[in-house]
C-alpha cells in the first residue's frame, strides 16, 4: 500500500528528474505499443478461458538487488515520488532486455490507490536472522502472541480509509511528468486472502500444528476471527470502490479472463463477484485433506463464494487435495502446482477444467543454472499437461537469490523458450 509522506507539500520531481523519467518512459512506451503485447494478453486470456495453447511463461519476485548489469538498475532520482517511478521503469525495461519471457508491458503507468488501515490490534514479535543485508528475504522465528483466548481478545476489526485528495495530487503529478508519452491511472487492488500465512506470523508454525490435535476448538476460534476480518475487509473494499477489474497480475499469475466482470456488471464500483479471489494455506502442506477442509476451506468458503473466480494454492503441494478443492470451490479456475507437487497426478486430476499454474523450482537458479535440469523440469510438465489436455502456465517466482549472477535468469528464460519452441514452434507474441 502506498505510504503518504508526512509533508504533503514535498516536491514530486525536479526538472532534471522529470527529464530522466521522460527518457525512460519513451523507451517503455515504444515497447508497450508493440503488437506483441496484445498477442500475449490474448494468449493468456485464452488459457484462463480454458482454451489451451502454448503456455504463458512469466518470471516474478526477482531479487533485484542482485541483478544490476552495467548500471542499468542504478537510480538517479532522489525525490521519493520520482524515484518510485524510475524504479518501475528501470525494472521493466531491464526484464524486457534480459529475460522477458511472456511479460506484458501495459500502455499505461498505474499508481496504486492510497489505502490506510487501523490494523487488527495484533503485533508480530519475532527474531530475524539475516545472511545478506541487501536481501529482504530473511529467516523468521515468530514468538507466540496468540497462545490464549485473552490474547485473541486483543484482536479487533480493521477500519480502511482512503485519501482521494492526495491521490488526485499524485495522479496530476504523474500526468504532468509523463504528458504526451503515457497515460496515467489510479489502480485499486485484488483480494489476496491468506490467513494461514498471517496467523503463523503471530504464533509460529509449530503451536498451530500442535493445536490442531491438542486444542482444535481454540484454533477454530482463531480462524473464525480471521475469517471475520477477511469479510470485513471485502465489505469495505467494495464500499470504498477499491476492488479493481483492470489488474496486470494476480500475485504473479496472468489475470486476463473473459468471465469477469459478472454479466450483470453495469459499471461503477466493482463488486466481489466481478473479480478474482486468491487464497491458499501454505503451512498446511503436511496436514490431511480432512484437516484442510476443517480449518481452511470450511472458513474461506464464506469469502470465495462471494467472488467471480478463484485461484487456489501457492508453494504448498496440493496433488493429494485437488479432489477436495474441486468439491469445495465451485468457482475454482486455477490451481497452483508447486515444485513439490506430483506433476503427473496433478495434471490427471485437473484435466481440461482448471488452469495448471506450474511453479518451477527457484532453487534451480539459486547458484548456477543448468540448462539440462531446466529442460527436464519444463518438459515433464509440458508432456503431462499435453497428455491430459490441461491449460497451463509457468511462473518462476519466490526467487530469493541468484547468487548475484543475473545470467542465471537469462539462461533459465532462454532454455524454457527453446523447450517450448520445440513443442509448439516459434509464434508471434511468444
Amino acid at each position: 500500500m502506498p505510504q503518504q509522506p508526512a509533508d504533503k507539500e514535498q516536491l514530486f520531481a525536479t526538472k532534471e528528474e522529470t527529464e530522466q523519467l521522460r527518457r525512460l518512459a519513451r523507451r517503455y512506451a515504444e515497447i508497450a505499443a508493440l503488437d506483441t503485447q496484445a498477442q500475449r494478453r490474448e494468449r493468456m486470456r485464452d488459457n484462463n478461458d480454458l482454451h489451451p495453447g502454448r503456455p504463458p511463461v512469466l518470471i516474478d519476485e526477482v531479487p533485484w538487488h542482485e541483478m544490476d548489469i552495467d548500471g542499468k538498475l542504478q537510480l538517479r532520482c532522489v525525490t521519493p515520488f520520482a524515484r518510485e517511478m524510475e524504479w518501475f521503469f528501470r525494472r521493466r525495461l531491464f526484464a524486457w532486455e534480459y529475460f522477458p519471457a511472456d511479460m506484458v508491458m501495459e500502455d499505461v503507468y498505474a499508481l496504486s490507490k492510497t489505502v490506510h488501515s487501523t490494523g487488527n490490534g495484533l503485533e508480530v514479535d519475532e527474531t530475524v536472522h539475516v545472511t545478506d543485508q541487501k536481501n529482504t528475504i530473511v529467516s523468521h522465528e515468530y514468538h507466540d502472541q496468540l497462545a490464549t483466548d485473552a490474547d485473541l481478545e486483543r484482536m479487533h476489526m480493521p477500519v480502511i480509509t482512503t485519501d482521494e485528495e492526495w491521490d488526485a495530487r499524485r495522479l496530476q503529478a504523474a500526468q504532468e511528468i509523463l504528458d504526451g508519452i503515457l497515460p496515467v491511472k489510479l489502480r485499486g487492488l485484488y483480494v489476496y486472502y491468506a490467513p494461514w500465512d498471517q496467523i503463523p506470523r503471530y504464533r509460529g508454525v509449530e503451536p498451530i500444528l500442535l493445536d490442531m490435535v491438542d486444542r482444535p476448538e481454540f484454533l477454530h476460534r482463531i480462524i473464525e476471527k480471521f475469517t471475520q476480518e477477511g469479510l470485513c475487509l471485502v465489505d469495505q473494499y467494495e464500499k470504498l470502490g477499491l476492488l479493481e477489474l483492470d489488474i496486470p497480475d494476480l500475485h504473479c499469475t496472468p489475470p486476463y479472463v473473459s468471465d469477469l466482470p459478472a454479466p450483470d456488471y453495469q459499471g461503477g464500483k466493482p463488486r466481489a463477484k466481478d473479480v478474482w479471489f486468491r487464497t491458499m494455506a501454505q503451512m498446511f502442506s503436511t496436514v490431511s485433506p480432512a484437516m484442510q477442509k476443517e480449518f481452511d476451506l470450511d472458513y474461506s468458503k464464506r469469502l470465495y463464494e462471494r467472488f467471480g473466480l478463484v485461484y487456489y494454492g501457492c508453494c504448498e503441494p496440493l496433488d493429494n487435495k485437488i479432489a477436495l478443492l474441486k468439491e469445495m470451490i465451485p468457482n475454482l479456475r486455477k490451481i497452483g502446482v508447486s515444485p513439490w507437487a506430483n506433476v503427473q497426478s496433478s495434471a490427471e486430476q485437473m484435466g481440461k477444467n482448471y488452469v495448471y499454474a506450474r511453479k518451477p523450482n527457484p532453487a534451480n537458479v539459486a547458484i548456477q543454472t543448468d540448462p539440462e535440469v531446466i529442460r527436464a523440469e519444463i518438459s515433464e510438465t509440458v508432456e503431462a499437461c499435453e497428455k491430459y489436455g490441461c491449460p497451463y502456465e509457468f511462473v518462476l517466482k519466490d526467487i530469493s537469490t541468484v547468487s548475484y549472477r543475473p545470467e542465471n535468469l537469462i539462461v533459465w528464460e532462454r532454455t524454457v523458450r527453446e523447450v517450448l519452441d520445440g513443442y509448439y514452434g516459434k509464434r508471434p507474441g511468444c
